[in-house]
């Protein structure tokens, strides 16, 4: 009896032990979201009157902006994103959404309101070619031994005497 009992208790072990596995396989591979920037917890910037809103009621609102503009400080953006990334593979932005708002400079008044998101974006090319630089370069090899032999490894009687300065001969 019991002769008979053991490959069926092995095969229900072996069977818990590959669903394990395989649950264990699959989590791995579940999509992480992550979401960064500006998060509208109580109020979104789509509901913001152009004309009526002010930057302060705009700050008590949304609270202060992700960046302003470099060549005006009366340009705000609002800038949220979400990435996924799956296991060990590059985080893919999903969904990116940029709030610009221009404001008055003499009233502070909303004057414009733009909605941008990841289908306005446009995608720069980059150029990868280096400056070339004079001399060569150094193997890591080099760059350890390369002091080696060049000077002395003891100091030099002369040098601490005060008064003289290192290199100065004179006494």
């Amino acid at each position: 009896m019991r002769s008979v009992l053991r490959p069926i208790i092995f095969q229900r072990r072996l069977a818990i032990a590959s669903l394990a596995a395989a649950a264990f396989a699959i989590t791995g591979c579940t999509t992480i979201t992550s979401h960064s920037g500006y998060q509208a917890i109580d109020t979104n910037p789509a509901d913001l009157a152009v004309g009526t809103d002010t930057k302060s009621t705009v700050r008590a609102k949304l609270g202060s902006p992700s960046v302003t503009s470099t060549f005006d400080p009366n340009v705000w953006f609002y800038v949220s994103q979400v990435k996924a990334r799956a296991a060990f593979r590059r985080p893919q932005v999903i969904k990116r959404d940029i709030v610009a708002l221009g404001f008055d400079k003499e009233t502070e008044v909303l004057k414009t309101l733009d909605t941008l998101s990841l289908k306005d974006g446009k995608v720069i090319a980059f150029n990868g070619r280096e400056t070339p630089t004079r001399g060569r370069e150094m193997t890591i090899l080099e760059q350890l031994l390369g002091s080696v032999g060049r000077g002395s490894m003891l100091p030099r009687d002369d040098y601490g005497v005060p008064g003289t300065r290192p290199g100065d001969r004179r006494r």
